[in-house]
């Protein structure tokens, strides 16, 4: 497995991990800037990186929070809690939930679709929080689960990456999501460059027919710079909401798979590709996509940012150590604490913009506990040291469990999950 790319130099500050926040360095007071490509929160007249506005977002996109009836209506229909993602607000908008929520309480057949770009031979825990969320989602609704590696599409955008690079990156990814835990009678991984053809390209050409240049300028930004695979690519990846594209799990029966949607679970930055989807999808005789979107797990240098797979220094990768795990925190977990011990006991820390209890709001199970620590390092009872002691030991326990759980993934069982069969599933 090759290793990641080198860290910071000691004393050196910590690399940006966006070409946005490169941007946004040079020209102060810009918005926050949310594609599939860039996430900044933008900054302030004085420099300042912000938060990303997620209600912002949410208007902006046209989608909608996930309201407490919602959640309450979610967890009636399917007799189960809430994810700790929903009760914390980490998933927070939607798309037409309730008219999956309205089939799953008729026993309507739907399904799953997320996917992974592959763009590094490890995932890091960001990534892993819409699949952590997925694998819930499944084990709910009892459904089949399709998983699109967009393996083209990272070749394409990617002036670094080759094909060999993403065929070795699938492969390595492949065994990260399925570390997570899906079951592979409901489960379908496909890489786009071995899968593409037949009924899933007739779906592409006629969803491509069907979109200009204009609307993918003014939805991703793209220039006449950019090339033409990287304009063709929404095409291909609403190609995999709509069911007809996978006939050995869904039949070969247009008429009647046609009606069957799908949820797409996904962090909100890949939201602007299912608005092409969605745009189009009745034209096209199909049922729209429902979506859930969740929001960025910070990278290390703090909030207004998301983790890079290119940047070390930003990300807790699967891979990592307990002591590198333990090193990132301590040097580059931004902290929401006081320059000192005294002024921390005096005013407190500041949760949302901390780090280490970011952190442990994605991944530390017990809302009493997570409280608890709010509270204390609010009011100054906890210091910046001790609160990175909690999330350090949290985050070296979530990656230890994974890694001992994709220890047991063989060639064998990534080659099961990637073979073209029909999944069984509740109702099917």
């Amino acid at each position: 497995m090759a290793a990641h790319p080198p860290a910071d130099e000691p004393g050196q500050p910590p690399k940006l991990t966006t070409n946005a926040l490169a941007e946004i360095a040079h020209h102060p007071s810009v918005s926050q800037r949310i594609t599939p490509f860039e996430v900044s929160g933008g900054v302030d007249e004085n420099g300042k990186l912000l938060p990303v506005d997620y209600d912002k977002l949410t208007r902006e996109f046209g989608a909608r929070l996930i309201t407490p009836q919602l959640i309450e209506r979610f967890e009636k229909v399917t007799g189960k809690r809430a994810h700790r993602f929903i009760r914390r607000g980490i998933v927070f908008s939607h798309r037409e939930l309730e008219k999956i929520l309205d089939r799953y309480e008729k026993g309507e057949p739907f399904y799953l679709y997320t996917g992974r770009g592959p763009s590094s031979d490890s995932m890091h825990v960001g990534h892993s929080v819409p699949f952590e969320f997925t694998k819930y989602l499944q084990d709910t609704f009892d459904c089949p689960l399709v998983i699109m590696m967009s393996d083209d599409e990272k070749f394409m955008h990617s002036k670094k990456i080759t094909i060999e690079d993403t065929k070795r990156f699938v492969k390595e990814n492949a065994k990260d999501i399925i570390a997570i835990g899906f079951d592979p009678a409901k489960t379908f991984i496909f890489s786009n460059l071995r899968y593409i053809g037949g009924a899933f390209l007739e779906n592409i050409c006629a969803m491509a027919s069907r979109i200009t240049l204009n609307q993918i300028k003014g939805t991703f930004g793209f220039n006449d710079s950019n090339n033409v695979g990287e304009f063709f690519f929404c095409a291909i990846q609403s190609a995999a909401a709509f069911a007809t594209s996978f006939p050995h799990i869904f039949g070969d029966n247009p008429s009647k798979v046609r009606t069957i949607p799908c949820l797409i679970p996904c962090a909100i930055d890949q939201d602007p590709y299912f608005r092409q989807c969605r745009d189009n999808a009745e034209q096209m005789k199909f049922k729209k996509p429902s979506l859930i979107h969740s929001i960025f797990l910070p990278a290390l240098q703090g909030p207004g940012s998301k983790m890079s797979a290119s940047v070390d220094s930003s990300a807790i990768f699967l891979t990592d150590t307990p002591n590198q795990i333990k090193k990132k925190i301590n040097r580059f977990a931004f902290s929401g604490g006081q320059d000192t011990a005294e002024k921390q006991r005096e005013l407190g820390g500041d949760t949302k913009a901390d780090v280490p209890f970011q952190y442990l709001t994605f991944f530390l199970e017990d809302d009493e506990e997570l409280a608890r620590i709010k509270k204390a390092y609010e009011s100054g009872e906890m210091l910046t040291g001790e609160i990175k002691q909690i999330c350090i030991k949290e985050m070296q326990a979530y990656v230890a469990d994974f890694q001992a759980k994709r220890a047991l993934v063989t060639e064998e069982v990534v080659a099961d999950y990637f073979k073209q069969r029909p999944l069984t599933y509740r109702g099917s």
